[in-house]
């Protein structure tokens, strides 16, 4: 790997085939007096179809920067494109709208609504898409088939294991076929073999659906499947690398 000068990364993929564009991302905390510069002036290229990790340590900005790429944080400067789609430039309704539609995420607090079972909350970003009940439980059983998860489809979330509410939190992320997945430390709370399993998962997935993902990791056999790696140091990037 080679380091490089932060303003003038780009990956290979040609334009028509970039999915995420990042060009001079900074991102400032607290006060005039005592700034915490999250990101510093970071620009990077992800081509379609391709899993990227993100690396760094806690602290380097990875979260900060998977929120702004996502829309749930504004930068203070730069932008974020996401197929086509000035992120920056959007309103609220606007990033909840390409949330809702284009962008699904993955947390390592799985996030699953406790009273529902697995299979209502795989189904919930659909209901809100109001799609129709018939297609709506067509798509949450294939995607149940796909985790592995078809026999506990009735079962909530405290009666799964963690790799199991994961698994359930990777079908919903998929609910409305997204073009983007962002995935932050998505094996955080797992042990390492429920974790390779759902990176086992997580990747198998992303290569069937055809989407483009980002995923933060500490996991070096995520960073040595994915296509590229780009890593942040006190909010700079400070090297990428190709897979």
């Amino acid at each position: 790997m080679t380091a490089l000068n932060p303003s003038l990364v780009r990956f290979d993929a040609l334009p028509h085939d970039v999915m995420v564009e990042v060009t001079g991302v900074s991102r400032t905390y607290g006060s005039k007096a005592a700034p915490v510069h999250a990101l510093t002036e970071v620009s990077f290229h992800i081509g379609r179809g391709e899993l990227a990790a993100l690396v760094g340590r806690s602290g380097s900005g990875k979260t900060t920067l998977l929120n702004c790429i996502g829309g749930l944080d504004k930068p203070d400067s730069g932008t974020v494109v996401i197929d086509g789609t000035t992120v920056t430039k959007l309103s609220e309704q606007g990033r909840t709208t390409l949330r809702r539609d284009k962008v699904a995420f993955i947390f390592q607090t799985f996030g699953l609504v406790p009273m529902l079972s697995a299979a209502e909350n795989i189904g919930l970003p659909m209901r809100l898409r109001k799609v129709p009940s018939a297609e709506r439980e067509q798509r949450v059983a294939h995607l149940l088939e796909l985790v592995g998860l078809s026999a506990h489809a009735l079962q909530r979330p405290g009666e799964l294991s963690g790799g199991q509410q994961q698994r359930v939190a990777i079908a919903r992320s998929l609910a409305n076929s997204p073009r983007l997945l962002i995935a932050d430390e998505p094996t955080g709370q797992l042990d390492a073999e429920t974790g390779n399993q759902v990176m086992d998962l997580l990747e198998s997935l992303v290569r069937a659906e055809g989407m483009t993902a980002i995923v933060s990791t500490h996991d070096p056999s995520l960073v040595a499947r994915a296509d590229h790696t780009i890593r942040l140091a006190d909010g700079h990037l400070s090297e990428e690398s190709e897979g």
